[in-house]
């Protein structure tokens, strides 16, 4: 059916005035769904059980406030003030069992009373939902990437020092690091840190942690794949990896001139073919023990930024990067390519985090609180994640690149399509019920996501 041009178009003049009497009104109708999830998940008795004795109380109990912090972040909250434009919300206030929320000023008092006991306690239970997700997917290999990031703060702020913040130098900063589990797209653990530490240097605790926790709730069936960048070619890095044999890791080598690799680079004419812009070669490096090294060369048609031509070839040739990879996997250099080019998965994960999880944000000036919602933000991140995997993530098979076994979308999208849907609670026939409006792609959308959520 065709419509005419008059009947397609209206005129708009007068101004429409505000009201601010409505009940039963809200801005996050998805948030239901959410909701419906955390129930089938048991997230309430999993936060009682790991958490609720070793966070701070209060009049509004310490798992409605765990919700609350978890709902504002899913659903775009950057700032604990942002609460106030929730407040009156009846989803919202459903999804935390609460007849009405608490104040930013109670929030923020509740984050400052966090210790290293109740950080424990968010880590723990982080720990029970995403090996959860593991078991059930059955994982032989678990490939974990471990990065740190950069995150900004004030110049009053506890525990912030100057330190490797290439964006703003002089501004103090934490350096949270973390790791990511790439097939099932969690983030395992995370913890912060001061500014000014080394990347590398300051992880072989972490990394240690990360290993007795992962054998203690797996045991020793599953290979641990480790990928890391540079900053992590170090000796004490690699004795701890070394130190279990069902442990593998391929490493970035930095172009250090004790090594000797631009003089092995020089006298090399065989290259290996990777595609038609990548070539590669094996070699061994004396680095703390022989170590196997895969050097690679990637063809390029401009001068690097990074220096790495070396000034070994012709630049008629064209210009050439140069990478080094070592490992201890018994692959071949062009899986290995393939295998270490997915690391910067993880860095795409940072940016979620601090985009769409308000990870970046620093909503307090205690040093316990600020990790408290590093925290929460990977706990946000990884219940969205959850959530699509029951209802609305494609299965996708695993390949060399070690993705993810589903098709995820950003939290963004998750937002537009569902989360952020404007709704009105009525009761027909006594019944609660909250309609979202009369357009066929939000219904079907629902409709889709409800009846996935029911055979979960």
């Amino acid at each position: 059916m065709r419509y005419s041009k008059v009947a397609l178009r209206r005129r708009v003049q007068a101004e429409i005035p505000f009201r601010y009497e409505a009940e039963g009104l809200t801005s996050y109708a998805g948030l239901e769904l959410i909701r419906q999830y955390f129930v089938k998940l048991g997230l309430r008795e999993q936060i009682r059980r790991c958490v609720g004795a070793r966070l701070p109380e209060g009049d509004y109990g310490a798992v409605a406030k765990v919700l609350l912090v978890l709902m504002l972040i899913i659903s775009g909250g950057r700032r604990i003030r942002h609460l106030g434009y929730m407040s009156t919300d009846p989803v919202v206030l459903r999804g935390c069992g609460l007849t009405r929320l608490p104040t930013a000023r109670t929030v923020g008092r509740w984050l400052a009373g966090f210790d290293a006991k109740a950080l424990d306690g968010l880590a723990a239970l982080n720990e029970s939902l995403t090996l959860a997700v593991i078991r059930k997917a059955k994982l032989r290999r678990l490939t974990l990437d471990v990065d740190g990031s950069v995150v900004s703060t004030g110049l009053q702020v506890e525990g912030a020092r100057r330190g490797f913040n290439p964006h703003r130098r002089k501004v103090p900063s934490y350096y949270p690091i973390s790791a990511y589990e790439a097939q099932t797209g969690q983030v395992l653990a995370v913890a912060n840190r001061p500014g000014n530490v080394h990347d590398g240097k300051a992880s072989v605790a972490f990394i240690k942690q990360l290993i007795e926790r992962l054998r203690a709730q797996l045991g020793c069936r599953p290979i641990l794949e480790f990928r890391m960048d540079g900053a992590f070619f170090r000796e004490d890095v690699l004795d701890v990896l070394a130190s279990d044999q069902r442990i593998e890791y391929a490493i970035k080598v930095p172009f250090y001139p004790w090594l000797g690799l631009k003089a092995v680079i020089a006298k090399r004419r065989r290259w290996r073919r990777v595609d038609d812009t990548v070539s590669y070669f094996e070699h061994s490096i004396k680095a703390w023990g022989r170590h196997r090294v895969v050097i690679y060369r990637k063809r390029i048609y401009h001068k690097s930024a990074k220096n790495y031509q070396l000034d070994l070839f012709d630049p008629d040739d064209g210009y050439y990067e140069y990478s080094v990879v070592v490992t201890n996997r018994s692959v071949s250099g062009l899986t290995l390519w393939h295998y270490m080019g997915a690391r910067g998965t993880h860095e795409k994960v940072y940016g979620e985090l601090k985009n769409g999880f308000a990870f970046d944000s620093v909503p307090s000036q205690r040093y316990s609180a600020n990790s408290a919602w590093q925290w929460f933000s990977i706990l946000a991140f990884n219940l969205t994640r959850g959530f699509q995997r029951v209802t609305s993530a494609e299965s996708r098979p695993a390949n060399r690149k070690r993705r993810t076994l589903w098709r995820f979308d950003s939290i963004h999208t998750l937002r537009y399509q569902c989360l952020h849907r404007a709704g009105l609670l009525i009761r027909p026939q006594g019944r609660l019920t909250l309609d979202v409006g009369i357009s066929q792609t939000v219904k079907e959308r629902f409709m889709t996501l409800y009846q996935q959520l029911q055979t979960a």
